[in-house]
């Protein structure tokens, strides 16, 4: 046996005898004599090992070739495409693969694409070889080879439908029953092109957990046309990242139909006394105070507005700002919320409160779901207080059924509002302050805001949303007792 045979036995490769002793003699010929045919054959193992990889998560953009074991998972439509100075058009088809370590998207092209079209199935295994590029959605595979292995076993669970606890980045075709939480609404944008496009979200629940569905082009309207508490069944979506966090997508191959089945979501939640500074999390509770929607005006020009609720579940109560669209929820007193993605803010007198931004879903539940943060299943809560019509839910607030609560801050338009009791806080000495802001919320109390920070003022005087203001006055405990008032934009009230 020859010494190219010996070192090509030792090999573990697809690599045909004859293909691999005329690479060790092109080797040897490339060296000038330099090697013998044990080195050369030695560093065109070498070679071949490097190609070879122990999975998908080992694969990263600038190798050379790789070969790799893997099952299919889904299949794209073939697409045809036209060649720059060729008669003849190419085809492609981008398949998706799995094994035990991630998933990758591979593209076949020409041969292979017509190919895949006709023989192609979900659950083949394949011994694929290509090269890693950056794509769209992270590293992909430009197939050169694609053969089917009867014989080998990848680990891979193919799947009809869809979980969210499922979900990966990358995953395309994706089916998906759950329950509708919350609806957006429309947004128009220009895109690159001149052409406008239109782009909407839905929260979607399964017993699983929870995900936001953005909707594009002509399947937008969906967002207007669902309802939450409506059980659905996304359609062809596909899995992108955002804020590091997985949306699913469904655009012109995609749609949302209703179903029948009844799709039950438990919201992982957390407790509103164990809540933090800087925390973004889920919250669930009654609703023992709803104030109005207020409209201001940002420093861009642009009009924002707001609502303050107050939720409150076993272990304690906090006031939730809800912003931009989640201001127009239908939440009323004694409404069981679940509201997500809230981010735990300092609020009035060192209190926190919670934001509810765009990421955000608020839903309205039937009732408490067994398991929810604050509640025990079996269990009574206590009575609320008469005035506040709570029904089963714990009561809150002070004694005489209010709470003190004042402005929020929100990231996104540097916008506060607030509400507050005609409940007076303990006082301690004042002190003498001058501060100019905008009026946010009217009436009594009047709350400013200058962009940094809001102050409750209370004062007689009749100013509406928008006023720039200056007031002086006393400061105790964070309100001031106006003196004097003078309005800078506007008409004098």
């Amino acid at each position: 046996m020859g010494v190219i045979r010996e070192v090509y036995d030792d090999l573990d490769t697809d690599v045909e005898f004859e293909k691999f002793e005329a690479a060790v003699n092109d080797k040897v010929e490339q060296m000038g004599g330099l090697a013998d045919e044990e080195t050369a054959a030695m560093l065109i193992a070498h070679e071949l090992r490097d190609e070879e990889v122990n999975g998908i998560a080992d694969i990263e953009p600038g190798m050379e070739d790789v070969k790799f074991l893997a099952k299919v998972v889904s299949i794209g439509e073939v697409r045809t495409f036209e060649r720059d100075g060729e008669d003849e058009d190419g085809q492609v088809v981008n398949i998706e693969v799995a094994d035990e370590t991630g998933r990758i998207r591979v593209s076949l092209w020409d041969e292979m694409a017509a190919g895949a079209k006709e023989n192609l199935e979900v659950g083949t295994v394949l011994r694929i070889g290509g090269r890693p590029k950056d794509g769209y959605n992270g590293v992909e595979v430009s197939a050169s080879k694609v053969e089917e292995d009867l014989d080998a076993e990848v680990d891979v669970q193919v799947l009809d439908t869809y979980r969210v606890e499922d979900l990966a980045l990358g995953l395309s075709d994706v089916n998906l029953e759950g329950k509708i939480l919350d609806t957006g609404t429309i947004r128009t944008f220009d895109r690159d092109d001149g052409t406008e496009g239109r782009v909407s979200n839905l929260s979607v629940g399964d017993p699983t957990g929870r995900i936001r569905v953005t909707l594009w082009d002509e399947r937008a309207d969906l967002a207007e046309e669902l309802e939450t508490g409506q059980s659905v069944e996304v359609v062809d979506g596909y899995v992108r990242e955002r804020d590091g966090s997985l949306e699913l997508h469904v655009g012109s191959r995609g749609a949302v139909e209703v179903i029948d089945e009844d799709i039950e979501y438990v919201p992982e939640t957390t407790d509103i006394e164990s809540l933090e500074l800087g925390q973004t999390v889920d919250i669930a509770g009654g609703v023992i105070e709803a104030d109005g929607k207020r409209t201001f005006d940002r420093d861009d020009g642009s009009e924002g507005q707001v609502r303050n609720i107050r939720v409150k579940d076993g272990t304690g109560d906090i006031r939730v700002a809800l912003w931009g669209e989640k201001a127009d929820a239908d939440v009323d007193l004694a409404d069981y919320v679940v509201i997500t993605d809230v981010e735990i803010k300092d609020g009035w007198q060192e209190d926190l409160e919670a934001s509810a931004g765009w990421r955000s879903s608020v839903t309205v539940m039937d009732e408490a779901p067994e398991g929810a943060a604050g509640t025990d299943a079996g269990d009574s809560a206590p009575s609320p207080p008469s005035d506040q019509g709570l029904g089963a839910f714990s009561g809150g607030g002070s004694s005489g059924g209010s709470s003190e609560s004042s402005g929020s801050s929100d990231d996104t338009s540097a916008a506060n509002g607030g509400s507050s009791s005609d409940a007076t806080a303990t006082e301690s000495a004042g002190e003498s302050v001058e501060f100019t802001g905008t009026v946010v919320q009217a009436g009594t109390p009047v709350i400013l805001d200058d962009g940094t920070q809001t102050k409750t003022v209370d004062t007689d005087a009749d100013l509406g949303l928008g006023d720039e203001v200056t007031v002086s006055g006393t400061e105790t405990d964070g309100r001031i007792s106006a003196e004097t008032v003078e309005v800078h934009t506007g008409a004098q009230r």
